[in-house]
């Protein structure tokens, strides 16, 4: 039997990046993954926001894991075909399975790394026994759950999921390209829904590498026949459900695979347990439209590898009421509770009829476009006393020449 003091259950995101948090500090742990490199899945393909990128800080290792991602610097937001702002942006696109194996890079060596399937596992308030599907026999003083979508261990343990919204959104992965041009005129684009029949809320573009990358988004049940439509001619459904999208791009091609994920929104019941604690998708899960998964995640794996371990490591046992203060801590119960309050307000702007939701989305049209305006009046004020300092600084040399 092994020894150690942290189980990590699952080598996704939520648990390579705890892997690496732990190993940093010194904490004994083994990552239980059945793959040695990650494999390709279609999932985060970018990191946006301030926010999140500073959540992302917080794990320690943000740094080194940005370099291998495409930072794009400016994001335009657009509207019925018109360009409403050129914002300033913190978007790092990124393949999930690069992006995981960037975090992988950083775990450090002090962490063992086992590859094969858990097949059981047994809970206690003092120690945690793990199966593995090679016969391995991991004990541990905590177990963290970090499997993603995999339930079937977790209802071992009598931990069930409620099914919050079932299908409650589609995500459609493409990379696209300009006809006739080596590039499009923006850095990235998002371009949002002209009409709430077409059930999309936004469309957004960003380079990974030499690659423009399309993130499309849909709430239609998975058996429309949209979807076949946008597999079998992904341009004219494209152009049909945004018309004026080609304002800004111009002419385009789609190339490659098209790949089609729905989300079901769904929390774990009966999570409370000895020895065991949940993380990321594995506890619940958010809706890839709001964008705040990574945010659920980063959340989770910094407020238990910063602050709870550390503390339930230093007394013996590990006790359900140990467990309750991860759950419980405010930092994670907001993060949480606004990611699933965003999760159905987004779906509700985008798609929900009548005059209270049109007025919404006419709201958020003119606020983007106000914030557009505002910037560019600062960008034409600050440009001025730099353009007469120029000048200033031209005429002095001219003089001192003469002189």
């Amino acid at each position: 039997m092994k020894y150690t003091d942290i189980a990590i259950i699952g080598g996704g995101l939520a648990g390579s990046i705890a892997a690496a948090m732990l190993g940093r500090a010194g904490i004994a742990a083994v990552l239980i993954d059945p793959h040695p490199v990650y494999p390709p899945d279609f999932r985060v393909e970018k990191l946006s926001g301030g926010g999140q990128i500073e959540r992302f800080r917080k794990t320690g290792i943000a740094e080194p894991v940005l370099r291998s991602a495409t930072h794009d610097g400016e994001n335009w937001v657009a509207r019925f075909g018109y360009l409403l702002d050129k914002r300033p942006s913190q978007q790092f696109g990124i393949l999930y399975d690069s992006l995981v194996n960037a975090v992988r890079d950083e775990i450090p060596s002090s962490v063992e790394r086992l590859h094969a399937k858990v097949v059981a596992v047994q809970t206690s308030t003092n120690r945690q026994k793990i199966t593995l599907s090679d016969g391995e026999v991991i004990s541990a003083r905590l177990a963290v759950l970090a499997n993603g979508l995999n339930f079937g261990l977790r209802r071992s343990l009598g931990i069930e999921r409620h099914v919050v919204s079932a299908g409650h959104s589609i995500t459609i992965g493409f990379d696209i390209a300009p006809k006739g041009r080596a590039a499009f005129d923006f850095p990235a684009l998002t371009y949002f829904s002209e009409r709430p029949s077409d059930r999309i809320p936004y469309l957004t573009l960003f380079p990974i590498g030499n690659r423009m990358r399309a993130n499309l988004f849909s709430y239609r049940p998975i058996d429309d026949p949209w979807l076949q439509q946008i597999r079998n001619a992904p341009v004219d459904t494209l152009n049909a459900a945004l018309p004026r999208l080609r304002r800004l791009t111009g002419e385009f091609e789609v190339r490659g695979d098209i790949k089609i994920r729905p989300a079901d929104l769904y929390a774990s019941t009966n999570y409370l347990q000895a020895g065991i604690v949940l993380v990321g998708d594995a506890f619940a899960t958010t809706c890839p439209v709001s964008g705040t998964g990574t945010d659920k995640v980063f959340t989770d794996v910094e407020r238990l590898c910063n602050v709870h371990i550390p503390a339930w490591l230093a007394t013996d046992g590990m006790d359900e009421d140990k467990i309750a203060a991860f759950y419980d801590d405010p930092v994670k119960q907001a993060c949480d509770a606004w990611s699933i309050a965003k999760a159905h307000n987004f779906r509700l702007l985008s798609i929900e009829p009548g005059m209270y939701w049109s007025a919404q989305r006419w709201a958020r049209f003119f606020a983007w476009w106000g914030e557009g305006l505002l910037r560019r009046m600062r960008q034409r004020s600050g440009a001025a006393p730099a353009l007469q300092l120029q000048s200033s600084s031209s005429s002095s040399s001219s003089l001192s020449s003469s002189a």
